[in-house]
């Protein structure tokens, strides 16, 4: 028994997904633009299919599949690249994207890609073998921040994450811990670079990378000073193409 599943995804036009999929290290397996438009990717074990459709509108897809590795951190790093190189940056917002690399409450450690058909991968890793999502911690912050990644990550409902996340930084009478109060600001930095707000996004990491922290609350927050430093990185990129003068025709 040898069985392989292939994925076959939906979008406008071919050339679009066949240039985000080669910037990712993806192998063009096939294409055909008649009788009807088709395509195939390749990338280690991993195969994707893309049929094309006129009337078709990404940004209203709900396609999805999930892909396992073993090397997700490695993959996620690869990616990242292959994005910066083609796109001058990171793309956190709109078509394509690029979510956070994050360990989840079900037992995964992924992240979300979404190519310019609208289509989303969860790539992940198996870091348990428990994959029912654990339920909500009692403690006030860190249920904050249990709802909100799902709303996120999950869901894919950043207002949702949002509305979560403001209403625990403004309680009036608890105040989360300094590990607490930094992965809460860089889920709400990340969630504003998400919805356009940059300024918000802005103002937000500058208030988390003033937290001082431990060695031990560093080793800790890998994932989230990650992000940090990667939505940093965006808001420059973006700030300097806002800056720069239109050019001559």
């Amino acid at each position: 028994m040898a069985e392989t599943t292939i994925p076959i995804l939906p979008c406008r036009t071919l050339q679009p997904v066949l240039d985000f999929y080669t910037a990712l290290g993806f192998e063009v397996t096939f294409q055909q633009r008649s009788p009807n438009p088709y395509a195939a990717v390749a990338r280690g074990g991993v195969q994707l299919h893309f049929f094309g459709m006129k009337r078709y509108d990404p940004a209203q897809s709900y396609s999805t599949c999930y892909i396992r590795t073993e090397e997700i951190d490695a993959l996620y790093d690869s990616f990242r690249a292959g994005l910066k190189a083609a796109y001058g940056k990171v793309p956190v917002r709109g078509l394509p994207r690029l979510g956070p690399l994050k360990d989840t409450s079900h037992g995964m450690r992924q992240f979300l890609l979404t190519d310019p058909g609208g289509n989303c991968l969860r790539v992940g890793q198996e870091i348990s073998e428990r994959h029912h999502h654990r339920p909500a911690p009692e403690e006030t912050f860190a249920k904050a921040l249990h709802h909100a990644a799902l709303f996120a990550d999950s869901r894919d409902d950043p207002r949702a994450a949002v509305a979560v996340l403001d209403r625990a930084l403004n309680l009036p009478d608890e105040r989360p811990t300094p590990v607490q109060l930094l992965r809460l600001l860089v889920l709400r930095a990340d969630l504003a670079a998400r919805l356009g707000d940059d300024t918000t996004a802005a103002s937000t990491l500058a208030t988390a990378a003033a937290i001082r922290l431990t060695d031990e609350d560093r080793a800790s927050l890998r994932d989230d000073l990650h992000r940090l430093d990667e939505l940093r990185d965006l808001l420059t990129t973006t700030d300097a193409e806002h800056r720069e003068p239109p050019r001559r025709p």
